[in-house]
């Protein structure tokens, strides 16, 4: 799938660009509890999600008072 072909907000999640959304899409994720259940190392993982797609996904699980899980 072209991340052309990916919305540019998909579920509950912030707006974090298209190559964020199509890794997140591609392995079930569309809302912020889903996200909750990832650490931040897991999403950098993801080919497309990076410092900022992190930054982001952090402030907006903060606001609905919930936090990336931590898996070290």
């Amino acid at each position: 799938m072209s991340t052309r072909d990916v919305p540019q907000q998909i579920g509950d999640l912030p707006p974090i660009g298209r190559p964020a959304n199509s890794a997140l899409l591609a392995r079930g994720i569309t809302t912020m509890e889903e996200v909750a259940t990832l650490s931040e190392r897991e999403l950098l993982a993801f080919h497309g999600v990076g410092p900022k797609a992190v930054r982001l996904l952090r402030t907006a699980l903060t606001e609905r008072g919930l936090r990336f899980a931590d898996h070290s």
